[in-house]
């Protein structure tokens, strides 16, 4: 749960939409602070938030389902203006007695709704207009629920959206969180400020505010080691903490041979020489190894990588003397991500910073963006003046080039993967596409393929090299990278990179793929 710094907060219940996660971006964007929770969470718990208003997302269920999910009813005793969004406004609906019943026509896609009530959800719109909106549903509002009007209506959805003003009850069956949804934002930020009241207060420079101050009441005179990985997460992680407890900061560095060429250098030059951090390398790459050694399974690595940082860490915690905590640079997409609407059950993979801790860790997390999503921690960065070049980093998974090689992990399988990266990222840079892209990176493959080399045969192994845009890694495309810069890394790869003779380029997109590989 959020921290009582913030008084204005809106709660987002998760039905388990595929744009839950947008919901959360737009109420951001608003500069409203917002949580998301499975669809389940406890009327206690909700109470014990102190929401201005509550978001009940889309999902994939009928309301009418043997399983369909159902939120606490109690949550409506709350007297919080509620907002149903697809799924949301057909539970709100058959909650409060409405009819809900299959649509004569599924609507997917664009729409139009035309409004006819321009007041408070709708304000600033022009009632009558057409408004272009996208739907995803296969039920439609049947029956209202006594005491709701209409607000809009399409060809296919008599109730199109409608309201209870005196409960503050409001639902539409299109997804205004969408950018196919033009006017969306709009009627988001109306639901916010003038039905919930909200104020504009979300803003990183509040957040480093906020967070320097609760991180010197939590940790007060205890000491520090943050697990340092030279990205932005863990980079901004630190420099707060050294703006809140100063030298009871110690960043570890551990070289567990999984991070690209040169980085571990890099990294130690940056916070011993340019920000006076304490800061220790330790090397540790034959340890991980030998763990990692006829391991194939990506959850497998995920988890023995997870277990040797905090072994590692909790070794150099003692040679540090007396320590308690341990940070790290969690985001707000770890947490959703590894607990899934449904539950631990439905997990997609566990993430480096949060599902692959042992659960008998002796130091105590710390982790000052676990409520950010990336794009916010790079605007922290840029409060907290660190250097572009590191704020606009790419992302580099915890886990670091163990799950870009699927398979076992040795020495001689990174080797080829770290040359192939290395072309990948000075191909990107060279056309200008390296901060316009959200990821660049290689993936080694456990196949390999006939090709000729001067005269000769090879059987070797293929790369492929993915290229994707994002702004928060929840959703991701790939990226329309020119053919010419695609070339020109093919033809360095398979020159000059020992083992490769092929390369291929990744075109999924997220979802229904990964950015990873693993």
């Amino acid at each position: 749960m959020a921290s009582n710094l913030y008084k204005q907060k809106v709660l987002i219940l998760d039905f388990g939409s595929q744009y839950t996660q947008l919901i959360a971006r737009r109420v951001r964007e608003a500069q409203v602070y917002c949580e998301i929770h499975p669809y389940n969470l406890p009327v206690t718990e909700i109470k014990a938030f102190s929401p201005k208003g509550i978001i009940l997302s889309g999902g994939p269920a009928s309301i009418y389902d043997k399983d369909a999910p159902m939120a606490d009813e109690r949550l409506l005793n709350l007297k919080v203006p509620v907002l149903g969004i697809c799924y949301g406004m057909q539970f709100l609906t058959h909650l409060l007695g409405g009819m809900v019943a299959k649509a004569t026509e599924r609507e997917y896609g664009n729409a139009v709704v035309f409004i006819k009530d321009d007041r408070d959800l709708f304000h600033g719109l022009e009632k009558g207009a057409g408004q272009i909106v996208w739907m995803s549903h296969g039920d439609r509002i049947e029956r209202m629920p006594e005491g709701f009007g209409v607000l809009a209506s399409s060809k296919n959805s008599p109730v199109a959206a409608m309201a209870d003003r005196s409960r503050k009850y409001f639902g539409v069956q299109f997804h205004p969180e969408v950018a196919h949804t033009p006017e969306g934002m709009k009627i988001l930020k109306n639901f916010l400020f003038k039905i919930c009241n909200c104020k504009p207060s979300w803003t990183m420079s509040s957040f480093v505010r906020r967070t320097i101050k609760s991180l010197k009441e939590e940790i007060g005179k205890d000491r520090v080691i943050c697990g340092l990985s030279g990205g932005v997460d863990s980079s901004v992680t630190a420099v707060l903490l050294d703006r809140a407890i100063g030298d009871k900061l110690s960043c570890i560095f551990v070289d567990n041979a999984l991070l690209r060429r040169g980085e571990a250098q890099e990294v130690m030059e940056l916070f011993q020489e340019y920000y006076g951090i304490d800061f220790h390398l330790v090397d540790a790459s034959e340890l991980f190894l030998k763990q990692l050694k006829g391991v194939r399974d990506p959850e497998e690595k995920r988890k023995i990588i997870g277990r040797e940082f905090i072994s590692v860490f909790e070794q150099k915690a003692k040679e540090l003397g007396e320590t308690k905590y341990l940070a790290q640079g969690t985001l707000y997409p770890d947490v959703i991500e590894s607990v899934s609407f449904k539950g631990p059950s439905a997990t997609i993979k566990s993430h480096h910073n949060v599902g692959g801790l042992p659960e008998a860790m002796k130091l105590k997390l710390i982790e000052p963006l676990r409520e950010l999503f990336k794009d916010e921690v790079r605007r922290v960065g840029v409060e907290l003046d660190l250097p572009e070049e590191l704020v606009m980093r790419q992302p580099f998974p915890g886990p670091g080039l163990a799950v870009r090689i699927l398979g076992e992990v040795t020495r001689e399988r990174l080797e080829i993967l770290r040359s192939a990266d290395l072309i990948v990222l000075e191909e990107i840079r060279k056309a200008g596409l390296y901060e316009k892209v959200w990821q660049s990176f290689a993936v080694l493959l456990p196949v390999r393929t006939v090709g000729v080399m001067g005269d000769e045969r090879t059987y070797e192994n293929v790369i492929a090299v993915r290229v994707v845009d994002s702004l928060d890694a929840m959703t991701a495309d790939w990226s329309k990278v020119p053919y010419e810069v695609l070339g020109r890394i093919s033809n360095r790869i398979i020159n000059s990179v020992k083992g490769i003779n092929r390369v291929v380029y990744d075109i999924s997109s997220k979802p229904p793929s990964t950015i990873e590989w693993e």
